[in-house]
């Protein structure tokens, strides 16, 4: 489920192996600060040309048309979404518009810090219908088939009460006056990608902080994460368009810290609970992790081992003795 069926021999995206290109160590130096050069001035908010991997943009997607002669009212509009997305985007989300499909958006939201969803990546397609802001924007997740959290299902699906999708009263439903797609997007970083989702579930709330409740959402939280490393997976081998660099440069920043946490994990760590460099805001004795969960977990580091290794990342404290493979295995495409 990380990679599209009948795309298993293809190399993710941007590497090669060091058979077709002979190692030059100054060439790979000069790649890897291209890259971290590209994603420290990625602009969390801009306007982009091609929308063609968009999923509104694909074709056969029911109640979805391009909006092709637009009222006034609504170019207004989402023109002022844009603005209040450039000025006022937490540090956390990305967002990517286009020039010739202002119905169409595109953002990604980093897994916040203490949450099972830590330093992943999630994306998030948009289309504004042509009677908005009357009607709620369409959100769908690019999920690879994977469900991480109740609001997110393997078909993109998004539940959430600020897009109707939903039930809620009052300001949790979409008003056309005052709602916004900046709201929307803070809605699904904090209300939806959260460190307890097993509690999002319908009707699950009520057990929150009972023992068996606390129990399962732990138990929640393992096969989260998981499948958030599953994702991450997913993303390096199959990112979408405008945001190859901010991907590779996300990793290669964080790549060590994620691991880390992997280790911590395997050792008996509580998931979630790891911020900063692998420092744990809990007990240092919680040892809650279970047996089931740590041998899934372990194939899993080892693919993140050599996505990472093949992006620039140093990986060799987390090497096994005897494991001589090191980044000059595999070079980067200039």
């Amino acid at each position: 489920m990380d990679v599209p069926p009948g795309a298993g021999a293809v190399l993710p995206w941007g590497y090669m192996p060091s058979t077709e290109m002979p190692h030059q160590p100054s060439q790979t130096k000069v790649v890897n600060s291209e890259i971290d050069e590209k994603y420290k001035t990625f602009k969390q908010f801009d306007t982009v040309s091609d929308y063609s991997d968009n999923f509104y943009a694909l074709t056969g997607q029911r109640d979805v048309h391009a909006v092709k002669k637009p009222s006034k009212a609504w170019v207004k509009r989402i023109q002022h979404d844009w603005k209040v997305l450039e000025k006022d985007l937490p540090e956390i989300i990305y967002v990517r518009v286009y020039e010739d499909r202002m119905d169409l958006l595109r953002a990604v939201i980093v897994g916040p810090a203490g949450t099972p969803y830590h330093d992943g990546l999630f994306f998030f397609d948009v289309y504004f219908p042509s009677r908005y802001p009357s009607k709620p924007p369409l959100v769908n997740y690019r999920s690879g088939g994977l469900r991480l959290n109740p609001n997110l299902y393997e078909c993109g699906k998004v539940c959430l009460s600020l897009l109707n999708t939903w039930s809620g009263t009052g300001c949790e439903m979409w008003n056309p006056s005052n709602s916004t797609m900046l709201q929307v997007l803070v809605s699904i970083q904090a209300l939806v990608l959260n460190s307890k989702p097993y509690f999002n579930e319908p009707g699950y709330a009520m057990h929150a902080n009972t023992s068996q409740g606390e129990k399962q959402s732990m138990a929640y939280n393992e096969e989260t994460f998981l499948l958030s490393c599953r994702t991450m997976l997913y993303s390096l081998r199959n990112p979408p368009k405008h945001f190859e660099d901010f991907i590779v440069g996300h990793f290669r920043n964080y790549g060590r810290k994620i691991l880390k946490g992997c280790k911590s994990y395997m050792a008996g760590a509580q998931v979630g609970c790891l911020v900063g460099d692998g420092v744990q805001d809990v007990d240092e004795g919680d040892k809650s992790c279970s047996n089931n969960f740590k041998a899934s977990l372990k194939p899993l580091f080892e693919d993140l081992l050599k996505e990472f290794t093949n992006i620039g990342v140093n990986c060799d404290e987390f090497r096994n003795p005897g494991d001589t493979k090191t980044e000059a295995d595999t070079i980067l495409k200039l």
